[in-house]
Order: C-alpha cells, then structure tokens, then sequence
C-alpha cells in the first residue's frame, strides 16, 4: 500500500476518535512535542498532541516524507543545486545566513559575495545610525521602505516584532498603490531628516516604483534625492537612471527569492532599525534552525513535523483553512507574513512535472494575534461547521516585567482556547451548567447554543521569548516546513507564475484609463465598471 493509501485509510479508521481520549495515555504529551536546543535559542518546544495523530499515523506521514524524496531534495537545497526547475534557479535563501559555510552555485562559492553585501551593509546601517551619514538638514530620523510582497512583509513584520530592540531610525513601510499609503505614511515625516529604501530586484515593480516616484517628488521639498535614497536592486542600470548613487545600491542574487528575502539586503531596513549586531543575531538564530532541520532525524524535526502536520490535516483530512494564532502582539504581522509565504508558495495546481495536483494543494493561511481573535472569529472554530485547525505561538517571557501579570493572563488564555477546542462541552455538561435557570424544552434549546463540539486540532510552539535569535528561527522553521509540505505535494515552491496574470491585465488596462485605448477587448462585466467608474469617479 502507498503511504497516501495508507494514511487515507488511517484517517477513515480514527476519523471520529475523540482526541481528548489519546490522553488516556500518560505519555501522550511528551511523546508527541520535540524540543529544539541551541545556544543562540535556548529552548524551543513544537506540542503537536493535540491532533488526531497517533504513532501509527505518525509512521505513515513519516514513510510518506521519505518516499516522497524530502531528504534528497533537502540535501540538494543547502547545496545550491536548481530545484526551482520553472525557473532553473538555485534556492538558496539559507547561504544569506550561513556565514561559516561554503555553497557552490556554477562553480563558485557565494559566501564570499554574501559576506561582502552583509558588510557593505553593516558599514551603512552604523553610519546612519552613528549620524555620519545624513539628510539635507541633520541627522537621519525615519526611514521609509518601499517595496511590495516580499519587499515589505518581511522587514515590516519584523521590525514590529523585535520593537524592543529598535533603537535606530523609526520605520515605515509602504506597499499599497493606493495613494493614501503613501500619502498618509509622508505626512507626519519631513524630508530634509527622511531616508528612503526602495526594495525591487527589477526595479520595475509597478506598485513599487509608482510610490518610489511619488516619495522623490516629495523629497525634493526639502530633502537632497541624490543622498537620501537607497535602493534594493540588482538593476544597476535602472536604479542609475532613477538617480540613485551606485555606492547606495544593494544587490541580490536571483537565488533569493522574494518571499524567501529577509536575510539580505531586504532587510537593511530591519538592520538599520535594531543595528548589525542585532541582525547578525537575527541571522544566527534562523542558521540554529537550518542546522536543526538538515541533521535532526524525521520524528524529531521540528519544520518536518510541523509540515506532516499539516499535510494531515489539509491533504488527508480534508481541511481547507489554517489559523495562526500568535499569543504575542508583536508578532501581530505573522499571519499576514505566513499568508504570502505558504499560499504564495504553495499555492498551485500542477506539480512539478506539470500534472495536475492528485492531493489539494497548500491551504488557507489566516490569524490575528490573541486575544483579539477570540472576541472576533474564534466563535467560528469553537463551534461552527467547518474544523479550523489552529497553530498557537508563545513566549514564556514577556519584555514588559512591570506587567507580567498581563503575561500570566495570556498564557492561560492560550493554554485555555487549545483545550477547549480539543475538549468541547457536550449537551449534557450544557444542561447542568443551565440547571435551575431553565426547564424543560426550554433548558434543552438553551443548552444547545452553548454546547462545543470539541475535538478540534491544534498545534503549540513555545519559545523562550521573542528576541532577533528566536524571530530568526521562527522565520526559518515556517520556511522549511512550507518546503517540506512542497515536497510531499511535489510542488515547486519557488516560483510564483500566479501574479503574472493579473499584472498582465492590469498593465493593460492602464492606457483604458488614460483614454489612449479602447475597452474592445475587455470583457462585458470590465467594460460596465469602467464606464461606471468614469461617470461616477475621478478618472475622467
């Protein structure tokens, strides 16, 4: 029997076990978490025994990962070989921050190129945040990236996250071509003090250099274009004519992808908002992570079972949807960071020979920071219709230690909302809950509203606390595990042919609107708004 056989026919045997019975099994927590130990982490702990995933089913998603070739292509991964075969690209993210290593890629070694574009941008993030490199009227006191997609989730997530280690410039993100991105980030900044970054690797992006555009304009009131911008881009040419001096320009290679560029020159802004020793740090703790993931075995691999994890729960049984559920208001960018990384990646429907998917592919990635959500859409995943399986993050320390009552307060709101969406409460446990208050039919229809179905899957990572180490780690083990669930669908994870069409079409449209074009080969529904817009907007 195949692995997929097998675990479908794994599935329809348990389908209907109560998870909260595993736990008549003394053991049953210790022997389904792993802890990850490192110097620059600490402790890091995955409890995944809060799914319907028991040792039998654990060994079929293991022999599935094998026989699917994970530790081939693992392998082949770190060592700079082309598996982004769409693109005959190298997939190399992880040499940003291996700086003890050596990847060879066409027969050269890149670390040496990686240690010089980190040092370049060392040298310009102390500069800056030392005052020796400065603005039109003084010191430089915000910076401003412009990018879009992996150009800003990246950096802007987090610098959120490690806020209390930001002591550099404030920064900004912009991403959206809505003109009130733009417009309202500006308003409140003075351009004679601003530094602009503009991250693209074509220099092309529409979203990206429409708003680079706008911000030259506006510096320009004030502020000196030609010493205040800085580019992320490997088009020297077009970042030349855009005026932007070529000592300020950061390259990356073309095995970098967006989604995948944190670690690099993308980050500068990061780097120059919680300074280079703090990014190296950064780094460190997603390396501890890479480390991890090459030489842990299977059944104590952290990306790997997190990813099995999810293989179960979307490609075996059948659920569409994921919650991130970071109990850490820093890392409230996460869900929307994941979003891109795993749908983006995962996203597709042929595999990489070009047939059709025989399994879903990746599934819906969500969340919000708790507790908010449990005010919000939690009601849903305690007692709806459809099983939301949902993945908590915590730290077991704040940086607040004035308010570690408030900490305490979080934790047992997320060790609470895992049990009870495991747990449930029957219709009996409702009725002697209502005892008294109703009777009868009434009792009975009450009770039902606030019976909880239960029996719904979640995973727990908890870190020591959310430090650049930890971040960087979090980041890697997300990145990996979006690798790993590719490898098993037999997804290329690297590409993104997804965006093309609608940038196709919008590029297009564009002179429509201009009115140096016709609307003929628009379709009916597109013709309609158009014309709607223009008798009724600002497009006349």
């Amino acid at each position: 029997m195949d692995p997929w056989t097998a675990l479908d026919a794994r599935h329809a045997r348990v389908a209907d076990r109560a998870i909260a019975t595993l736990f008549d099994d003394p053991g049953r927590a210790g022997d389904f978490s792993t802890t990850l130990r490192s110097d620059p982490l600490g402790e890091m702990l995955l409890d995944y025994s809060k799914t319907n995933i028991d040792a039998e089913t654990r060994a079929a998603l293991l022999d599935l990962a094998r026989a699917q070739g994970l530790e081939a292509r693992r392998d082949a991964m770190f060592a700079g070989q082309r598996i982004n075969e769409t693109e005959d690209r190298a997939v190399l993210h992880t040499a940003l921050r291996d700086l003890d290593g050596s990847v060879t890629v066409d027969g050269q070694d890149v670390i040496p190129q990686v240690h010089r574009t980190l040092a370049r941008m060392e040298t310009f993030a102390r500069d800056l945040r030392d005052g020796r490199i400065r603005g039109a009227a003084g010191r430089i006191t915000d910076v401003v990236n412009i990018g879009i997609g992996g150009s800003d989730l990246g950096p802007a997530m987090a610098v959120q996250a490690l806020a209390p280690y930001c002591d550099g410039p404030r920064c900004h993100f912009v991403s959206n071509v809505d003109g009130a991105h733009i417009h309202d980030t500006l308003k409140g900044l003075h351009p004679e003090t601003t530094l602009v970054v503009v991250a693209s690797k074509t220099f092309t992006t529409t979203e990206t250099m429409t708003n680079a555009r706008t911000a030259r304009d506006w510096m320009m009131r004030g502020g000196d274009p030609a010493r205040q911008f800085v580019a992320l881009s490997s088009a020297l040419d077009r970042t030349t004519a855009f005026g932007i001096d070529p000592g300020r320009v950061f390259p990356f290679e073309d095995w970098v992808g967006g989604r995948y560029s944190v670690w690099g020159p993308i980050g500068l802004s990061l780097m120059i908002a919680i300074g280079p020793e703090r990014f190296r740090a950064f780094l460190a703790g997603a390396a501890a992570m890479d480390a991890h993931f090459r030489e842990a075995p299977f059944s104590q691999n952290l990306p790997v079972l997190l990813a099995l994890v999810g293989i179960w729960h979307a490609q075996i049984c059948g659920y569409p949807t994921r919650a991130v559920l970071p109990y850490d208001q820093r890392l409230a960018r996460l869900p929307a960071y994941l979003q891109q990384l795993e749908m983006e990646s995962n996203g597709k429907h042929v595999a990489m020979d070009g047939d059709a998917l025989i399994r879903d592919c990746g599934p819906i990635v969500w969340g919000e920071p708790g507790t908010n959500g449990q005010h919000a859409f939690m009601q849903l995943v305690h007692q709806g219709t459809r099983i939301v399986p949902c993945e908590f993050l915590l730290a077991a320390r704040g940086h607040e230690p004035a308010l570690t009552h408030h900490h305490r307060l979080l934790v047992a709101n997320c060790l609470a909302q895992s049990e009870a969406l495991m747990r449930g409460r029957s219709l009996a446990e409702a009725r002697e809950r209502l005892a008294g208050r109703f009777e009868g039919a009434e009792l009975d229809r009450q009770a039902a509203h606030r019976v909880f179905p239960g029996n719904r899957p979640s995973t727990t990572l908890i870190y020591p606390q959310l430090t650049p180490e930890t971040l960087g780690a979090i980041i890697a083990l997300y990145e990996h595990r979006v690798f790993v669930e590719g490898t098993i669908l037999r997804i290329n994870s690297f590409d993104q042919w997804g965006v093309e069409l609608g940038k196709e079409l919008a590029a297009a449209l564009v002179p429509v609107l201009e009115g140096k074009a016709t609307d003929e080969g628009s379709d009916g529904s597109t013709r309609q708004l158009l014309a709607y817009l223009r008798s009724h907007g600002d497009l006349a």
